[in-house]
Protein backbone atom coordinates (compact mmCIF):
# COMPACT_ATOMS: atom_id res chain seq x y z
CA UNK A 1 0.00 0.00 0.00
CA UNK A 2 2.33 2.52 -1.19
CA UNK A 3 2.06 6.08 -2.33
CA UNK A 4 0.84 6.62 -5.77
CA UNK A 5 0.97 9.89 -7.56
CA UNK A 6 -2.54 11.18 -8.33
CA UNK A 7 -3.89 9.23 -5.55
CA UNK A 8 -6.24 9.87 -3.62
CA UNK A 9 -5.25 8.49 0.36
CA UNK A 10 -8.54 7.06 2.19
CA UNK A 11 -8.26 5.89 5.80
CA UNK A 12 -10.53 3.33 5.69
CA UNK A 13 -12.40 1.29 8.61
CA UNK A 14 -10.68 -2.29 8.28
CA UNK A 15 -12.65 -3.41 11.65
CA UNK A 16 -15.12 -5.82 10.14
CA UNK A 17 -11.91 -7.96 8.97
CA UNK A 18 -10.44 -8.53 12.39
CA UNK A 19 -13.77 -10.48 14.04
CA UNK A 20 -15.56 -13.36 13.00
CA UNK A 21 -16.46 -12.79 9.28
CA UNK A 22 -19.74 -12.16 8.70
CA UNK A 23 -21.74 -10.43 5.32
CA UNK A 24 -20.15 -6.98 6.08
CA UNK A 25 -16.83 -8.20 6.91
CA UNK A 26 -16.43 -10.18 3.58
CA UNK A 27 -17.72 -7.45 1.73
CA UNK A 28 -15.04 -4.84 3.02
CA UNK A 29 -12.61 -7.54 2.39
CA UNK A 30 -13.63 -7.61 -1.26
CA UNK A 31 -13.96 -3.77 -1.29
CA UNK A 32 -10.74 -3.03 0.00
CA UNK A 33 -8.92 -5.89 -1.90
CA UNK A 34 -10.45 -4.31 -5.61
CA UNK A 35 -9.63 -0.78 -4.37
CA UNK A 36 -5.69 -1.32 -3.33
CA UNK A 37 -5.30 -2.64 -7.34
CA UNK A 38 -6.17 0.57 -8.29
CA UNK A 39 -3.12 3.29 -8.75
CA UNK A 40 -5.71 6.38 -8.06
CA UNK A 41 -6.32 5.07 -4.28
CA UNK A 42 -4.02 4.53 -1.43
CA UNK A 43 -5.35 2.96 1.62
CA UNK A 44 -4.86 3.62 4.80
CA UNK A 45 -7.04 0.85 7.05
CA UNK A 46 -7.72 1.77 10.94
CA UNK A 47 -9.18 -0.46 13.21
CA UNK A 48 -11.02 1.09 15.85
CA UNK A 49 -10.70 -2.43 18.10
CA UNK A 50 -8.32 -3.48 20.63
CA UNK A 51 -9.63 -7.04 19.72
CA UNK A 52 -8.28 -8.60 16.77
CA UNK A 53 -4.67 -8.84 15.85
CA UNK A 54 -4.01 -6.12 13.44
CA UNK A 55 -3.51 -6.59 9.90
CA UNK A 56 -0.58 -5.41 7.68
CA UNK A 57 -0.57 -1.71 7.50
CA UNK A 58 -3.03 -1.55 9.77
CA UNK A 59 -3.76 1.45 12.48
CA UNK A 60 -5.12 0.35 15.78
CA UNK A 61 -7.12 4.14 16.98
CA UNK A 62 -6.15 4.51 20.84
CA UNK A 63 -9.98 4.80 21.63
CA UNK A 64 -11.55 1.75 23.36
CA UNK A 65 -14.68 1.06 20.97
CA UNK A 66 -17.65 1.24 23.11
CA UNK A 67 -16.36 4.86 24.54
CA UNK A 68 -15.87 6.32 20.83
CA UNK A 69 -19.45 5.11 20.10
CA UNK A 70 -20.38 6.67 23.30
CA UNK A 71 -18.73 9.94 22.52
CA UNK A 72 -19.74 10.23 18.87
CA UNK A 73 -23.13 9.57 19.26
CA UNK A 74 -23.47 13.00 21.19
CA UNK A 75 -20.33 15.07 20.11
CA UNK A 76 -17.84 15.61 17.97
CA UNK A 77 -15.09 14.31 19.52
CA UNK A 78 -12.25 12.78 19.52
CA UNK A 79 -11.82 13.75 15.97
CA UNK A 80 -9.93 11.04 14.25
CA UNK A 81 -7.59 13.36 12.26
CA UNK A 82 -4.65 12.88 14.48
CA UNK A 83 -4.34 9.20 13.89
CA UNK A 84 -5.00 8.94 10.29
CA UNK A 85 -2.90 11.61 8.36
CA UNK A 86 -1.98 11.97 5.48
CA UNK A 87 -5.67 10.95 4.68
CA UNK A 88 -7.44 13.13 2.26
CA UNK A 89 -11.48 10.85 2.98
CA UNK A 90 -12.19 9.00 5.68
CA UNK A 91 -14.13 6.07 4.93
CA UNK A 92 -16.45 4.16 7.52
CA UNK A 93 -17.28 0.74 6.15
CA UNK A 94 -19.53 -0.52 8.84
CA UNK A 95 -22.49 2.13 9.13
CA UNK A 96 -20.23 4.56 11.30
CA UNK A 97 -17.76 6.98 11.23
CA UNK A 98 -16.14 9.41 13.60
CA UNK A 99 -16.13 12.80 13.52
CA UNK A 100 -12.92 14.57 11.26
CA UNK A 101 -12.27 17.63 9.96
CA UNK A 102 -11.62 15.55 6.58
CA UNK A 103 -14.61 14.73 3.96
CA UNK A 104 -16.33 11.60 5.66
CA UNK A 105 -18.42 8.41 3.94
CA UNK A 106 -19.81 5.78 5.67
CA UNK A 107 -21.32 2.83 4.05
CA UNK A 108 -24.78 2.06 5.18
CA UNK A 109 -25.98 -1.77 3.65
CA UNK A 110 -29.51 -1.65 5.24
CA UNK A 111 -31.88 0.57 7.29
CA UNK A 112 -33.79 -2.24 9.10
CA UNK A 113 -32.51 -1.45 12.88
CA UNK A 114 -33.22 2.44 12.10
CA UNK A 115 -36.99 1.18 11.15
CA UNK A 116 -36.91 -1.29 13.54
CA UNK A 117 -34.76 -0.27 16.95
CA UNK A 118 -36.61 -2.59 19.09
CA UNK A 119 -35.44 -5.82 17.21
CA UNK A 120 -31.56 -4.21 17.68
CA UNK A 121 -29.12 -4.90 19.85
CA UNK A 122 -28.01 -1.86 22.24
CA UNK A 123 -24.54 -2.39 20.38
CA UNK A 124 -26.18 -1.71 17.26
CA UNK A 125 -28.73 0.96 18.37
CA UNK A 126 -25.57 2.66 19.71
CA UNK A 127 -23.84 2.91 16.07
CA UNK A 128 -27.19 4.09 14.39
CA UNK A 129 -27.19 7.44 16.75
CA UNK A 130 -23.36 7.49 16.05
CA UNK A 131 -24.75 7.32 12.32
CA UNK A 132 -27.34 9.82 12.26
CA UNK A 133 -24.84 12.18 13.82
CA UNK A 134 -22.19 11.56 11.34
CA UNK A 135 -24.77 12.43 8.75
CA UNK A 136 -25.94 15.84 10.43
CA UNK A 137 -22.79 16.84 10.90
CA UNK A 138 -22.25 16.18 6.77
CA UNK A 139 -20.94 12.72 6.15
CA UNK A 140 -21.77 11.36 2.66
CA UNK A 141 -23.85 7.64 2.84
CA UNK A 142 -22.25 5.26 0.35
CA UNK A 143 -25.39 3.18 -0.14
CA UNK A 144 -25.40 -0.37 -1.26
CA UNK A 145 -28.61 -0.10 -3.35
CA UNK A 146 -31.31 2.32 -4.52
CA UNK A 147 -33.46 0.58 -2.25
CA UNK A 148 -31.09 1.74 0.60
CA UNK A 149 -31.16 4.97 -0.49
CA UNK A 150 -34.42 5.70 -0.76
CA UNK A 151 -34.45 4.41 2.99
CA UNK A 152 -31.24 6.43 4.56
CA UNK A 153 -33.44 9.77 2.39
CA UNK A 154 -36.39 9.22 4.17
CA UNK A 155 -34.98 7.97 8.14
CA UNK A 156 -31.94 10.40 8.28
CA UNK A 157 -33.13 13.29 5.84
CA UNK A 158 -29.83 13.85 3.74
CA UNK A 159 -29.41 14.01 -0.04
CA UNK A 160 -26.18 13.30 0.21
CA UNK A 161 -26.66 9.44 -0.36
CA UNK A 162 -24.37 7.39 -3.55
CA UNK A 163 -25.59 4.66 -4.73
CA UNK A 164 -22.80 1.91 -5.99
CA UNK A 165 -23.82 -1.07 -5.70
CA UNK A 166 -21.65 -4.72 -4.04
CA UNK A 167 -20.72 -7.92 -6.07
CA UNK A 168 -20.84 -11.69 -5.24
CA UNK A 169 -18.54 -12.59 -2.24
CA UNK A 170 -15.59 -15.33 -3.93
CA UNK A 171 -16.84 -18.68 -4.07
CA UNK A 172 -15.67 -21.35 -1.81
CA UNK A 173 -13.78 -23.88 -3.54
CA UNK A 174 -13.87 -27.31 -2.40
CA UNK A 175 -11.04 -29.50 -1.49
CA UNK A 176 -10.55 -33.08 -3.29
CA UNK A 177 -11.16 -34.51 0.44
CA UNK A 178 -14.64 -32.35 0.83
CA UNK A 179 -15.52 -33.71 -2.63
CA UNK A 180 -14.51 -37.47 -1.56
CA UNK A 181 -16.24 -37.16 1.50
CA UNK A 182 -19.59 -38.23 3.32
CA UNK A 183 -21.92 -35.77 3.31
CA UNK A 184 -21.31 -33.38 6.38
CA UNK A 185 -24.98 -32.89 7.35
CA UNK A 186 -26.24 -36.66 7.05
CA UNK A 187 -29.79 -36.31 6.96
CA UNK A 188 -29.26 -34.51 3.73
CA UNK A 189 -27.72 -37.36 1.75
CA UNK A 190 -29.24 -38.19 -1.09
CA UNK A 191 -32.39 -36.40 -0.35
CA UNK A 192 -33.52 -32.66 -1.90
CA UNK A 193 -33.78 -29.90 0.17
CA UNK A 194 -34.49 -26.31 0.29
CA UNK A 195 -32.06 -24.03 1.63
CA UNK A 196 -32.42 -20.69 3.25
CA UNK A 197 -29.00 -18.91 4.34
CA UNK A 198 -28.37 -16.29 7.42
CA UNK A 199 -29.00 -15.62 10.91
CA UNK A 200 -32.43 -16.68 12.61
CA UNK A 201 -33.15 -13.10 12.89
CA UNK A 202 -36.86 -11.16 12.51
CA UNK A 203 -36.16 -9.94 8.70
CA UNK A 204 -35.17 -12.98 7.57
CA UNK A 205 -39.12 -14.24 7.81
CA UNK A 206 -38.15 -17.78 8.12
CA UNK A 207 -41.52 -18.37 10.15
CA UNK A 208 -43.51 -17.50 7.34
CA UNK A 209 -40.84 -19.83 5.09
CA UNK A 210 -41.66 -23.32 7.47
CA UNK A 211 -45.16 -22.46 6.95
CA UNK A 212 -44.65 -22.34 3.31
CA UNK A 213 -42.47 -25.82 3.40
CA UNK A 214 -45.27 -27.28 5.24
CA UNK A 215 -47.19 -27.11 2.45
CA UNK A 216 -44.59 -27.95 -0.07
CA UNK A 217 -43.47 -31.26 2.02
CA UNK A 218 -46.92 -32.30 2.37
CA UNK A 219 -46.34 -33.23 -1.81
CA UNK A 220 -43.04 -34.40 -1.44
CA UNK A 221 -41.77 -36.78 1.60
CA UNK A 222 -38.02 -36.69 1.13
CA UNK A 223 -37.94 -32.95 0.75
CA UNK A 224 -36.40 -31.32 3.27
CA UNK A 225 -35.98 -27.49 4.82
CA UNK A 226 -32.32 -26.49 5.93
CA UNK A 227 -32.23 -23.32 8.07
CA UNK A 228 -28.15 -22.50 7.62
CA UNK A 229 -27.71 -19.54 10.67
CA UNK A 230 -26.39 -19.04 13.53
CA UNK A 231 -28.77 -17.97 16.21
CA UNK A 232 -30.64 -14.72 16.64
CA UNK A 233 -33.15 -12.72 17.77
CA UNK A 234 -36.22 -15.01 15.45
CA UNK A 235 -35.56 -18.45 17.33
CA UNK A 236 -38.25 -18.71 19.59
CA UNK A 237 -40.89 -17.64 16.72
CA UNK A 238 -39.06 -20.30 14.50
CA UNK A 239 -38.80 -23.10 16.78
CA UNK A 240 -43.08 -22.22 17.62
CA UNK A 241 -43.45 -22.14 13.53
CA UNK A 242 -41.71 -25.45 13.42
CA UNK A 243 -43.02 -27.04 16.20
CA UNK A 244 -46.97 -26.49 14.37
CA UNK A 245 -46.12 -28.75 11.43
CA UNK A 246 -47.20 -32.61 11.44
CA UNK A 247 -45.02 -34.27 13.26
CA UNK A 248 -43.45 -36.08 10.21
CA UNK A 249 -43.04 -33.10 8.31
CA UNK A 250 -41.17 -31.08 11.48
CA UNK A 251 -38.33 -33.80 11.67
CA UNK A 252 -37.46 -32.84 8.59
CA UNK A 253 -36.48 -29.37 8.91
CA UNK A 254 -32.89 -29.37 9.94
CA UNK A 255 -31.07 -26.84 11.34
CA UNK A 256 -27.07 -26.49 10.59
CA UNK A 257 -26.09 -23.38 13.18
CA UNK A 258 -23.28 -21.05 11.40
CA UNK A 259 -21.95 -22.15 8.90
CA UNK A 260 -18.15 -22.63 7.56
CA UNK A 261 -17.40 -22.01 3.74
CA UNK A 262 -16.90 -25.60 3.34
CA UNK A 263 -20.33 -26.08 4.82
CA UNK A 264 -21.70 -23.54 2.94
CA UNK A 265 -19.95 -24.74 -0.29
CA UNK A 266 -21.53 -28.01 0.21
CA UNK A 267 -25.24 -27.02 0.66
CA UNK A 268 -25.22 -24.55 -2.18
CA UNK A 269 -23.77 -27.34 -4.57
CA UNK A 270 -26.39 -29.72 -2.63
CA UNK A 271 -29.53 -28.16 -2.76
CA UNK A 272 -32.61 -27.59 -4.65
CA UNK A 273 -33.41 -24.31 -3.87
CA UNK A 274 -32.25 -20.95 -2.09
CA UNK A 275 -35.32 -19.92 -0.47
CA UNK A 276 -34.43 -15.71 0.61
CA UNK A 277 -37.78 -14.69 2.12
CA UNK A 278 -36.63 -11.67 4.04
CA UNK A 279 -38.89 -8.94 5.02
CA UNK A 280 -35.94 -6.42 4.10
CA UNK A 281 -31.79 -6.32 2.74
CA UNK A 282 -29.33 -4.03 1.92
CA UNK A 283 -27.83 -6.08 -1.31
CA UNK A 284 -28.47 -9.71 -0.19
CA UNK A 285 -25.23 -11.71 -1.08
CA UNK A 286 -26.84 -15.36 -0.62
CA UNK A 287 -29.12 -14.54 -4.13
CA UNK A 288 -25.58 -13.91 -6.15
CA UNK A 289 -24.42 -16.95 -4.29
CA UNK A 290 -27.18 -18.91 -5.17
CA UNK A 291 -26.79 -17.89 -9.12
CA UNK A 292 -22.80 -19.06 -9.16
CA UNK A 293 -24.15 -22.82 -8.21
CA UNK A 294 -26.72 -22.57 -10.95
CA UNK A 295 -28.93 -22.89 -8.08
CA UNK A 296 -32.54 -21.74 -8.58
CA UNK A 297 -33.71 -18.75 -6.46
CA UNK A 298 -37.23 -17.75 -4.72
CA UNK A 299 -37.11 -14.51 -2.92
CA UNK A 300 -39.15 -12.07 -1.15
CA UNK A 301 -40.05 -8.78 -3.58
CA UNK A 302 -38.78 -6.38 -0.94
CA UNK A 303 -35.53 -3.85 -0.11
CA UNK A 304 -32.94 -4.55 -2.73
CA UNK A 305 -33.83 -7.91 -3.33
CA UNK A 306 -35.63 -7.20 -6.94
CA UNK A 307 -32.36 -4.81 -7.87
CA UNK A 308 -30.16 -7.57 -7.07
CA UNK A 309 -32.36 -10.63 -7.88
CA UNK A 310 -33.63 -9.55 -11.45
CA UNK A 311 -35.54 -12.18 -13.50
CA UNK A 312 -33.22 -14.42 -11.58
CA UNK A 313 -35.20 -15.35 -8.81
CA UNK A 314 -39.14 -16.03 -8.45
CA UNK A 315 -40.16 -12.42 -6.30
CA UNK A 316 -43.11 -13.45 -4.47
CA UNK A 317 -44.94 -11.31 -1.17
CA UNK A 318 -42.64 -11.93 1.76
CA UNK A 319 -46.33 -12.07 3.79
CA UNK A 320 -48.00 -14.08 1.85
CA UNK A 321 -46.95 -18.00 3.11
CA UNK A 322 -49.41 -19.33 0.22
CA UNK A 323 -47.33 -17.35 -2.40
CA UNK A 324 -44.32 -18.19 -1.05
CA UNK A 325 -45.46 -22.24 -1.33
CA UNK A 326 -46.54 -21.99 -4.82
CA UNK A 327 -43.15 -20.31 -6.13
CA UNK A 328 -41.41 -22.88 -4.06
CA UNK A 329 -43.11 -25.54 -5.64
CA UNK A 330 -42.40 -24.03 -9.42
CA UNK A 331 -38.73 -23.81 -8.58
CA UNK A 332 -38.68 -27.63 -7.18
CA UNK A 333 -40.43 -29.07 -10.15
CA UNK A 334 -40.80 -27.30 -13.28
CA UNK A 335 -37.93 -27.90 -14.93
CA UNK A 336 -38.66 -25.15 -17.63
CA UNK A 337 -38.53 -22.74 -14.77
CA UNK A 338 -35.87 -24.12 -13.36
CA UNK A 339 -33.40 -23.70 -16.31
CA UNK A 340 -34.92 -20.23 -17.01
CA UNK A 341 -34.05 -19.06 -13.44
CA UNK A 342 -30.21 -20.61 -13.91
CA UNK A 343 -29.68 -19.23 -17.15
CA UNK A 344 -31.06 -15.72 -15.76
CA UNK A 345 -28.47 -15.84 -12.98
CA UNK A 346 -25.83 -16.39 -15.47
CA UNK A 347 -26.47 -13.17 -17.31
CA UNK A 348 -27.17 -11.46 -14.00
CA UNK A 349 -23.91 -12.40 -12.22
CA UNK A 350 -21.78 -10.66 -14.97
CA UNK A 351 -23.81 -7.39 -14.55
CA UNK A 352 -22.00 -7.40 -10.48
CA UNK A 353 -18.60 -6.85 -10.43
CA UNK A 354 -16.16 -5.78 -7.74
CA UNK A 355 -13.79 -3.61 -10.01
CA UNK A 356 -16.77 -1.97 -10.74
CA UNK A 357 -17.55 -1.28 -7.06
CA UNK A 358 -13.82 -0.07 -6.30
CA UNK A 359 -14.25 2.49 -9.74
CA UNK A 360 -17.24 3.90 -7.93
CA UNK A 361 -15.67 4.80 -5.05
CA UNK A 362 -12.33 5.82 -6.10
CA UNK A 363 -14.12 8.47 -8.03
CA UNK A 364 -16.45 9.16 -5.09
CA UNK A 365 -13.10 9.63 -3.07
CA UNK A 366 -11.53 12.14 -5.56
CA UNK A 367 -15.18 14.19 -5.97
CA UNK A 368 -14.97 13.87 -1.66
CA UNK A 369 -11.29 15.36 -1.40
CA UNK A 370 -11.40 17.61 -4.34
CA UNK A 371 -14.82 19.36 -2.44
CA UNK A 372 -13.63 18.92 1.19
CA UNK A 373 -15.43 19.56 3.59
Amino acid sequence: MTDRVGSVTVAIDGGPLLVPITGIGAAVSEMTRALDRRADVTLRPYALSFRGRLLPGMTRLPLPAAIAQRCWSQVSWPRLDRWIRPAEVVHGTNYSVGPSRLPRLVTVYDCWFLRNPGDASPVVVRAGKVLRRAVATGATVHATSQATADAVRELLGTDRVEVIPLAALARHEPTIGMLAGPAPVAELDGVPFVLALGTLERRKNLPRLVAAYGEVAAADPDLRLVLAGGDGDDRAAIDAAIDALPAMTRARVVRTGRVDPALKHWLLSTARVLAYPSLDEGFGFPLLEAMQYDLPVVASARGSIPEVAGDAALLVDPLDSAALADALGRALDEETTRSALVAAGHARLQTFSWDDTARALAALYHRLAEVGC
